[in-house]
């Protein structure tokens, strides 16, 4: 996005794992509106509508009460990163019947077949062999999953997403699978406390989307970017963010350490 001065916003990486633990509605009552304050104010410094960003509730690793009462606060959407986690959390909360789910972790393929059944979105598509293995099942399934494409745009060989050279010919594949509804791009910034670092990441995802977006295949939408966490999510509204993951300035820093339920030989953390 452009502005007449430079932005300097920081990010607050520092605050990562420090977050207040919410245990209330009362408490996720606050935490939601703190964070739309921060969307509020990201939007206005550079001339955005607030209404243009979806926030993302990222309630990974959170048991099913905490997903009550955020539900009671008025979350309608919980993103996840595990499919078996985010299944099992579905079939808990059933009686929920206007509770979606976002699935915005790495996929394998043999479990395609969970995320198929139960999930609105899925913000992690970056090989043809996990396009494949979701078009069988969602076919199988009678359904459709919006998602989106993962960019790898730090560079670093710890996240997944595809290289933003390998785009272009990436969505050119999409029109074969017809239950897949391409909706943008995804990204995770590099994990810093330089913000400029982190704004780099951002702005190389939307130039991409915008350059792209001119020659897109027929029926591949390219509106929304997904980017933006917790400590960095004011940066990613600042450039183009249209979805924002956010999980622990709302449910608070997680019990366990991220590497308990993301090894080393993993990759990818998104709040």
């Amino acid at each position: 996005m452009s502005t007449e001065t430079p932005l300097n916003t920081p990010t607050r990486h520092d605050q990562h794992g420090q977050w207040p633990q919410a245990e209330t509605v009362d408490d996720f009552r606050h935490n939601l509106a703190a964070v739309q304050a921060r969307i509020k104010a990201s939007c206005q410094r550079v001339g955005r509508d607030p209404a243009s960003v979806r926030l993302l509730p990222v309630s990974k690793t959170k048991p099913q009460t905490n997903l009550r009462q955020a539900y009671a606060a008025g979350c309608r959407m919980f993103g996840e990163n595990k499919p078996q986690e985010a299944y099992r959390k579905w079939e808990e909360m059933a009686d929920l019947t206007d509770l979606q789910w976002s699935v915005i972790g790495h996929l394998q393929t043999n479990k395609a077949k969970l995320v198929a059944r139960f999930a609105t979105e899925f913000q992690a598509l970056d090989s043809l062999r996990v396009a494949v293995a979701l078009e069988r099942r969602l076919q199988a399934e009678g359904r459709g999953l919006d998602v989106f494409v993962q960019v790898n745009t730090s560079g670093e060989a710890s996240k997944y997403g595809l290289p933003p050279d390998e785009v272009a010919a990436f969505l050119r594949e999409l029109p074969a699978f017809s239950a897949l509804r391409v909706r943008g791009f995804m990204t995770l910034a590099a994990l810093s406390a330089e913000a400029s670092r982190v704004r780099r990441c951002f702005i190389l995802l939307r130039q991409l989307r915008d350059r792209l977006r001119q020659d897109a295949p027929d029926g591949i939408g390219l509106e929304e970017l997904s980017m933006g966490m917790s400590g960095d999510f004011e940066i990613a509204i600042e450039e183009g963010a249209t979805v924002v993951r956010v999980g622990q300035a709302i449910f608070g820093a997680r019990a366990t350490p991220d590497a308990h339920y993301w090894p080393s030989t993993q990759k990818g953390e998104t709040d």
